[in-house]
């Protein structure tokens, strides 16, 4: 069967400022859907990927029709829902109703049988967890022109009903999965994470285990009720990918684990193999602050990482605590510390807007974070994603927009009932200009100028640190003569 998996078009406007956009944008590459296109291409299906960050809404059209798809998959984020539609809407009026649109992504997994009743009949069914094999059977039944009755993990539409079968049990032997199909990527140095994120490209992206045995509040688990929450693959599965990758071309791993060090041992033999293999190529990754130590760290360098990242969130530990980080201050200390001695670079994401700070507590953050000093820090707004905790728990924390597209870590989505929205916003512009502004860190990164790559790193950083110093200083303008206003009136 011909089936088209199409991510819609989006630009980078959508989720960055205009403004920092050039120093922010990452291309990613779907991982998700390469795994599905994967499955389906093992059972003889032809694939074509359309990616909206390198075609026009018009340019999918196009090629939809030219392709003529007896199934689509669409995949969608929160913010991206509203694109999502119309893609489906658009594309069932060009091929007519024979034409199978389902949707899958954070949202629609989320959301399920909400997103099937907000679509209307521009989509189909909606994929309720791991796509691979709930989209195999789909078109295994379209084939057979049989219902989709009984098939786990589906929600879909019957004339006038909306019926929604029981989920899908995850996958469990993820060694089964064929690797992801990167080859219908394209030119794969499009797909470049943001900069100073990279030593070369092109890029790959590689997971070698999915889930997580944490339980944050801001984060969205398929299943909840998961003990461990994390399934492995094998290490001997994940260096037979790695090769698969450097075979075809990439000269950079990016691992994109929720904790790459939640199991140490297996974290500890994954480097030995890795660096037992001789093979060409450099990684990053990311971990926990409280599942690493001084030898892992040793290791991981030694095998070929050059950057690590540690989610350290907040340098108030009450916030830490509020969140369900499962961390300390000094074990962010202490990570950081130890992956500087290793010689691996550190990037460090941050946050604000956590239920129950305060501006003054946002500030200390910041103070922490400079304290920390690591390679890269990023600020952003802590975001409730329908499907986590904290959405689900709203009305005890505080309030949330009524707009999809708010919904990116740069869009303050929520507000919790100690802060206000222009509060969070005037947090991350402080914090990127008083960290990325000190003239140590500039004379460090000054120093580390090699060649030409870096050189157009470090103008765009500045063009963005000039506009967040100018942000800035108009918020501290307006606050004045707020202040005044209120003053002349007393």
């Amino acid at each position: 069967m011909r089936c088209s998996l199409i991510i819609p078009a989006w630009v980078p406007g959508d989720i960055f400022s205009s403004k920092t956009a050039s120093s922010q944008i990452n291309y990613w590459q779907p991982l998700g859907t390469l795994y599905v296109a994967a499955v389906l291409q093992k059972e003889g299906h032809e694939v074509k990927f359309f990616n909206g960050a390198f075609r026009t809404h018009e340019e999918i059209l196009a090629e939809a029709r030219k392709f003529s798809p007896e199934f689509i998959g669409i995949y969608s984020t929160t913010f991206g829902w509203g694109r999502a539609k119309k893609t489906a809407g658009d594309i069932k009026k060009l091929l007519g109703r024979e034409a199978f649109i389902s949707a899958g992504g954070p949202y629609p997994i989320a959301r399920q049988e909400r997103c099937l009743e907000d679509a209307g009949e521009s989509v189909d069914a909606i994929v309720t967890g791991e796509g691979e094999f709930t989209s195999l059977e789909i078109i295994e039944r379209l084939q057979t022109k049989r219902t989709l009755e009984g098939v786990l993990g589906v929600v879909y539409r019957e004339g006038e009903r909306i019926i929604k079968n029981p989920p899908r049990p995850l996958i469990e032997d993820l060694d089964s999965l064929p690797f992801p199909a990167r080859e219908l990527l394209g030119d794969v140095n499009k797909y470049i994470p943001p900069p100073a994120t990279y030593r070369r490209k092109p890029v790959a992206v590689l997971i070698t285990s999915r889930g997580c045995n944490r339980r944050c509040i801001y984060c969205f688990q398929m299943d909840k009720e998961r003990k461990t929450g994390i399934r492995y693959r094998s290490v001997e599965n994940v260096i037979r990918e790695i090769e698969h990758c450097i075979k075809q071309g990439f000269r950079e791993i990016k691992f994109i684990d929720d904790t790459l060090a939640a199991d140490y041992e297996r974290a500890m033999r994954l480097a030995e193999e890795i660096k037992r293999s001789g093979l060409d190529f450099t990684w990053f990754a990311s971990a926990c602050v409280n599942q690493v130590d001084k030898p892992l760290l040793k290791a991981f360098k030694e095998a070929g990482c050059w950057a690590i990242l540690f989610g350290a969130e907040s340098g108030v530990q009450k916030n830490l605590n509020t969140i369900r980080k499962g961390i300390t201050l000094e074990q962010t200390r202490n990570a950081v510390k130890w992956a500087k001695e290793a010689g691996i670079k550190v990037s460090a994401p941050f946050m604000f807007g956590i239920p129950g700070e305060t501006f003054e507590e946002g500030l200390r953050t910041i103070k922490f974070a400079i304290e920390l000093n690591p390679d890269i820090a990023n600020f952003h707004a802590i975001t409730p994603f329908p499907g986590t905790h904290l959405y689900d728990n709203l009305e005890k924390y505080g309030t949330m927009s009524d707009e999809l597209s708010d919904f990116t870590y740069q869009g303050a989505a929520f507000i919790p009932y100690t802060m206000t929205r222009d509060e969070i916003l005037e947090l991350r512009q402080t914090a990127f200009r008083r960290f990325y502004s000190r003239p140590s860190f500039i004379l460090k990164k000054l120093l580390e100028l090699r060649n030409l790559n870096d050189f157009l790193i470090a103008m765009k950083s500045i063009k963005s640190l000039f506009w967040l110093w100018r942000k800035s200083a108009l918020f501290g303008r307006r606050k004045d003569n707020s202040e005044k206003s209120l003053s002349g009136r007393n």
